[in-house]
């Protein structure tokens, strides 16, 4: 496996859209799947998609630890995930409600934002053996899918903002991070 240089906004790679994965079980695929999610874990995300690794093709990783939904999922909705691949997803949301909420990525280091986003969503897809799954998410869950998503439509998290007053660096949000108002119906 090998660690993967991780695109930064202003790479075009980030602003396309990808191709779909026709053959998910190929070892090509197998072997970026692996190396996804060791790059997504050496950098501590909980998501990560191929086009931010240069690889335009409909896939990404994630994987929710226990900590993380324990501190941000605190109706406990969906537990704690290993690492698992997503290919070829399509969400549908659950409604129209959507919930803001403070995000980060992968390809935007060092800052933070309050994105709003579908609060209950399905989606579905293919796994890394080409099985399909069917999967209703809600709260950090639903959130770490919808982000990896838009990465495949060529969509970063700040083109889905709202207030840009809720943005800022991490190390000034630790300290000063404003409470986030009830984003409402959508």
């Amino acid at each position: 496996m090998a660690l993967l240089k991780i695109a930064r906004m202003g790479h075009p790679v980030l602003l396309g859209r990808a191709e779909p994965v026709t053959d998910p079980t190929h070892p090509e695929i197998q072997r970026l799947i692996d190396d996804m999610i060791e790059t997504m874990m050496d950098a501590g995300g909980v998501g990560l998609a191929a086009p931010q690794v240069h690889v335009p093709l409909r896939l990404f990783v994630f994987h929710l630890p226990s900590a993380r939904v324990a501190a941000e999922d605190a109706e406990g909705v969906d537990g704690a995930l290993p690492p698992r691949a997503v290919i070829n997803p399509e969400i549908r949301p659950g409604s129209e409600e959507r919930r803001l909420g403070w995000e980060g990525c992968l390809s935007i280091p060092g800052l933070r934002a309050a994105v709003p986003r579908f609060a209950q969503i399905t989606y579905t897809g293919l796994d890394r053996d080409g099985l399909a799954i069917r999967r209703t998410a809600e709260g950090l869950h639903a959130v770490v899918v919808q982000h990896e998503t838009d990465h495949l439509d060529g969509i970063l998290y700040p083109m889905r903002m709202e207030n840009f007053s809720l943005m800022g660096f991490n190390e000034e949000l630790a300290r000063f991070q404003p409470a986030l108002p009830n984003a409402g119906e959508g």
